[in-house]
């Protein structure tokens, strides 16, 4: 039985102090080359695409009425390679944010979840990270609130989302990770703290970046059709 205490004792030190010790060193070597690798995808970006927005008015159009709006595309990076960066202010999250969700891949930091758009794209990107060990980058993400920022970076610019709000789920409702009309980053992570009974979901709006326009326009497309 003290062996048994033992080494029951020493998976939970492992799980708690030795692999937030690894994922520092692993943040600390992506964060290195970072700026390097979205310098490199920049360059290798595709040119912005030119939207027509056709005007409210019927009837005739002059040329000079007719606006145009910029649609920023990227594509998706492989699983495990760093994507950017994503910052939450108000509870101290500053790490880098890979591409994919695969269990190594999230013992590196937050991962996007490859099915779901790009942050700063249209639709509902989607980001898991771990609440305890690996790091934790999500630990405080209860502490959100209405109105909060999160921001996020990747080679078309920088994205800021505001918080509309907090739910728990259970970790079978994957509805969360559903496409939503407008541009939406989804944050989860689970719940509560030391376990995998439930899931945590923040949920933020763009506010800022460079696909805002595009994202209110195909909403307000959307909404029209519908209506």
């Amino acid at each position: 039985m003290v062996w048994t205490g033992v080494l029951t004792l020493g998976i939970v030190a492992y799980q708690l102090v030795v692999t937030d010790l690894i994922n520092d060193r692993v943040q600390s070597e992506a964060r290195q080359v970072l700026d390097n690798d979205l310098a490199n995808r920049r360059d290798g970006l595709a040119s912005p695409v030119a939207v027509t927005v056709p005007p409210e008015t019927t009837g005739t159009t002059q040329a000079a009425d007719i606006e145009t709006i910029d649609f920023h595309p990227e594509e998706p990076v492989e699983e495990g390679e760093a994507l950017g960066a994503i910052r939450i202010p108000s509870i101290d999250v500053d790490w880098v944010l890979f591409g994919g969700v695969l269990p190594a891949t999230l013992n590196q930091g937050p991962g996007h979840m490859p099915w779901t758009p790009l942050p700063g794209q249209p639709g509902n990107a989607v980001i898991s990270g771990h609440r305890t060990t690996y790091g934790a980058p999500f630990f405080d993400l209860d502490q959100l609130a209405a109105g909060d920022v999160i921001e996020v970076e990747t080679a078309i610019g920088l994205h800021t989302y505001t918080v509309r709000d907090t739910i728990i789920v259970t970790a079978t409702d994957v509805w969360v990770t559903d496409p939503k009309p407008g541009a939406w980053l989804t944050l989860t992570t689970c719940h509560p703290k030391f376990s995998a009974a439930q899931r945590l979901i923040v949920r933020a709006e763009l506010t800022e970046g460079p696909n805002l326009d595009y994202a209110a326009f195909l909403f307000e497309t959307q909404f029209r059709d519908v209506s």
